[in-house]
């Protein structure tokens, strides 16, 4: 179905995956995403598995340097420590945050890493959130900081953490495919 994000058909997300990521997060947003239609690639920063923060192995799709051969119009980053700090220290997750930001498509980040787009300048003039105290020390005098669950500001999309997998996933799906599609996602989960 044509969306916003993509006019030609099903979006086209990219998941990076690092050691030591919050496994809830990468699961939620890789599972929620692909129950709406969504193509989702997930890509570890290396070749092989990735050990997640609470030991749980994932098996990502491809590595990272062979998914950037692709297109995407969002790039979605787990958070988890040490994850995002990996994520942080990779310029080719950098690169390629500036580079949808200049491309004018989504960006999002849950829990730690939406400091990895302060890090990367995509968080200038905008509203965003993280885990608690993650973008406190960072000294953004250009960004605005909140405490909700989830913020959307324009193309980028920030959310607090593990608890907030959900409502952040249901977002991306919302933003990509439509109302329509979130809600039937949501109502198939159960929730209430």
């Amino acid at each position: 179905m044509p969306t916003e994000a993509n006019p030609k058909g099903s979006a086209r997300v990219l998941v990076p995956l690092a050691q030591g990521c919050e496994e809830l997060e990468a699961v939620t947003i890789i599972d929620l995403l692909r129950r709406a239609g969504i193509e989702v690639t997930s890509a570890g920063l290396n070749a092989g598995s990735v050990t997640a923060s609470r030991g749980v192995t994932l098996i990502p799709d491809t590595d990272l340097e062979s998914a950037l051969k692709s297109d995407y119009d969002m790039i979605v980053l787990p958070g988890g420590l040490p994850g995002a700090d990996h994520l942080d220290d990779d310029e080719r997750i950098r690169s390629i945050l500036r580079k949808m930001s200049d491309d004018n498509k989504y960006i999002a980040a849950i829990c730690a890493a939406p400091k990895v787009l302060a890090n990367a300048g995509v968080l200038a003039g905008k509203t965003a959130t993280s885990y608690p105290g993650f973008l406190d020390g960072l000294g953004l005098s250009d960004t605005t900081l909140s405490n909700e669950a989830v913020v959307r500001d324009g193309k980028v999309i920030t959310s607090r953490g593990p608890g907030t997998a959900i409502d952040f996933a249901l977002e991306l799906i919302e933003v990509l495919s439509g109302k329509e599609k979130r809600n039937e996602v949501e109502t198939a989960l159960v929730r209430a």
